[in-house]
């Protein structure tokens, strides 16, 4: 089945994190292959909790678009360039292709055949010039092997054609020669003596001991053959290294790791019926014929923690959506089967996966306790958030035993751990925890930032607001706006971009300041988004 990635949205918090990371290990206790993981950097809140527990960063995942490697290309299909072009030719018709790329004895990618390629030297070409081996030879003409001393044979090659003193007289042999002959044993004895490169010995013709004593001593090479002397002269030239057809060296090629959409649209273009797939060291790794495309095994995902398309990984609409967990309002993503859709009205993801651990009564052990505690003291504010239920109180209460700690002592040093500006820029602070959200075509951004002290916020609120207007209007966002939670105040500070002023006017019905303090609104789900949703439909 292969690997299940299990992820949170874009802009990781702890508890889209701690949850993809706890549901991982429940799957994988079940007997399933998945990993958790990012697809952003972890804020300093989610940092702290991972250390705190010893747990391990899971890896960025930058997207999960079609690669040419989740296509049944025909992998493992090349050929070495010192076989025969009889070999080629023989595998091509074998898997039905017309194209074979061709490796080094390392199998790096060195060139592409195809059958036209082929059909052109079986049917046009006059080889008078052999390339090719010992092996080859014997393997083509269905050999005997008489004589062997050399590997690589390489010469002219020659057809004993003429009587025997005509060509004893006229043709003058040398050790670069590659002699077809019949039973003519005055013609065999003269290219001993002159010490040919190879002897071909057509229709099984016997050669005499004393010739071969002779071939022995010159160091000739001698093969026999069941072939008459024309079908030996038909095949022969099948018999070179298929490295001597390469006419192109750089034909087009795709690493396997190449995007599909990519490949397709390369292809709309050249129109090419073949291409070489390789890995980032140009090792061959196989051919695509361009109908194996619609052979696709999608990457295979598990959503935690949202279920908005633009929330989530690059290329999302090409994966295989398995299961999607989450404690949000239905949004925007759709799949092509049914599948496993876990939505619960609780304070945090972390608790739907803790119910999970309980319904197939698995063990939780200390990491994943400190995990899921993290994830559901992040998300409902330490249990006095609106969004609480029971059942949040229910698990925080449940995972302190097996942590034996103080969950408010500890998510209070969970919390201050967020709210530290030291290192930040107002980017990082906007997308430090930022979700888009699209309601009749409309799409607006909030970011939620926690912290103890405003005022060091205050003091630079104008830079604050530039930003706002600035990724508002790169983005043709209708509002982004940015709430700073005091959990001490019980509530938030709102900063927006300018254009959307008369947006905050109506949803807080007064005239709406730059940093206005909403009283009780600590939930970006309960509190803010549904307002804003109201005044965008409406």
């Amino acid at each position: 089945m292969g690997k299940t990635y299990i992820f949170g949205h874009k802009k990781p918090d702890t508890d889209s994190v701690l949850s993809a990371i706890s549901l991982s290990y429940l799957k994988n206790e079940l007997g399933e292959e998945t990993e958790a993981r990012i697809l952003g950097d972890i804020n300093k809140e989610t940092a702290f909790a991972l250390n705190y527990f010893n747990l391990d960063t899971p890896r960025y995942l930058n997207d999960v678009k079609l690669q040419l490697k989740d296509i049944s290309y025909h992998k493992g299909f090349f050929i070495k360039d010192t076989a025969s072009i009889y070999e080629g030719y023989q595998l091509m018709l074998k898997e039905g292709l017309t194209g074979l790329p061709v490796v080094d004895k390392d199998n790096i990618f060195t060139g592409l055949i195809t059958i036209k390629d082929l059909s052109h030297t079986i049917i046009n070409e006059n080889i008078e010039d052999l390339c090719t081996s010992y092996d080859n030879l014997m393997l083509v003409l269905k050999g005997e092997e008489v004589l062997r001393f050399d590997n690589d044979i390489i010469g002219k090659l020659l057809v004993a054609a003429y009587r025997s003193t005509t060509f004893i007289e006229n043709i003058a042999l040398d050790k670069d020669m590659i002699l077809i002959v019949g039973d003519r044993h005055s013609v065999i004895e003269y290219a001993v003596q002159r010490g040919v490169k190879l002897i071909i010995l057509s229709g099984d013709a016997d050669i005499k001991e004393r010739h071969i004593e002779i071939a022995r001593k010159n160091k000739v090479n001698i093969i026999r053959t069941p072939y008459d002397t024309y079908h030996v002269t038909r095949l022969v030239c099948l018999t070179n290294y298929i490295k001597t057809m390469l006419r192109s060296f750089n034909p087009i090629k795709f690493e396997n790791t190449e995007f599909v959409d990519t490949v397709v649209d390369i292809n709309n273009k050249l129109k090419h019926t073949n291409y070489p797939i390789v890995d980032k060291k140009n090792k061959c790794l196989g051919l695509l014929k361009i109908t194996d495309l619609s052979e696709k095994s999608p990457k295979k995902v598990i959503l935690v923690d949202h279920n908005e398309k633009a929330q989530s990984v690059e290329g999302i609409e090409e994966a295989e959506i398995l299961e999607i967990i989450d404690h949000h309002n239905l949004g925007s993503i759709t799949t092509n089967n049914p599948i496993n859709f876990r939505n619960m009205a609780v304070g945090s993801t972390c608790t739907i996966v803790y119910t999970m651990f309980m319904e197939r009564s698995v063990t939780i052990p200390y990491k994943i306790a400190g995990a899921l505690i993290s994830g559901i003291i992040s998300d409902t504010l330490i249990l006095k958030s609106p969004t609480t239920t029971k059942k949040d109180i229910e698990a925080v209460e449940y995972l302190s035993n097996i942590i034996n700690f103080n969950y408010k002592d500890y998510g209070m040093e969970l919390l201050k751990a967020g709210t530290s500006l030291e290192g930040m820029s107002k980017e990082d602070v906007l997308y430090n925890d930022y979700k888009l959200y699209t309601v009749n075509n409309k799409t607006f951004a909030i970011g939620q930032f926690f912290t103890m002290n405003f005022a060091d916020i205050e003091a630079e609120m104008e830079e604050y607001i530039h930003v706002l207007d600035e990724v508002a209007l790169a983005n043709n966002y209708v509002l982004v706006a940015l709430y700073v939670t005091d959990i001490i105040k019980n509530g938030s500070y709102v900063l927006y971009n300018r254009k959307a002023k008369d947006i905050m006017d109506v949803i807080y019905e007064i005239d709406c300041y730059e940093g206005y303090f909403v009283e009780g609104c600590l939930s970006r789900k309960k509190h803010i988004v549904p307002e804003v949703m109201s005044i965008l439909e409406s």
